[in-house]
């Protein structure tokens, strides 16, 4: 089975975004997928030295808050559209969820110039309301970790 990126499953008004959309070709474009099938999610991505921060060569925490907003958003996405019965082989667009909210841990800097990994799990589903737990490694460290609440678009 070729795995699809969640996010090359949303539907054309959905797909600009800086951080994941496919269709923005000056952004991040982050791909979030099922590492453990309906389980847990993950994300790689590899960000470049010019997105340092106050620290040199640690990612400013700006990025890390995007790319954990947009993995977040994307695992929501994907566990809302699997409880739907949506089959994730490009027949029909995902459910689409935006951010309610993003509480955010920095547990130590990021290096620049180094693989990050982005997992996601869910913790529940109520309605249209989606909570996700996130995580951010590096070198198989975890450097940040989240909590979201996404709500799914009407």
């Amino acid at each position: 089975m070729t795995r699809i990126a969640f996010q090359d499953l949303y539907a054309e008004p959905y797909t600009h975004c800086y951080g994941c959309g496919r269709d923005n070709p000056h952004g991040h474009q982050l791909k979030s997928y099922w590492d453990v099938p309906f389980v847990q999610t993950i994300a790689h991505i590899f960000p470049a030295s010019h997105y340092t921060g106050g620290v040199p060569d640690h990612l400013y925490g700006g990025l890390i808050a995007s790319l954990l907003d947009c993995h977040g958003t994307a695992s929501a996405a994907a566990f809302k559209s699997h409880t739907a019965g949506i089959a994730f082989d490009g027949s029909e667009a995902l459910i689409r969820c935006v951010t309610g909210s993003l509480n955010m841990q920095f547990i130590r800097p990021v290096p620049v110039n180094t693989e990050l990994m982005l997992t996601g799990r869910l913790l529940k589903i109520e309605g249209r309301k989606i909570q996700i737990a996130l995580s951010l490694s590096a070198d198989q460290i975890e450097c940040a970790k989240a909590e979201m609440l996404a709500i799914q678009i009407k």
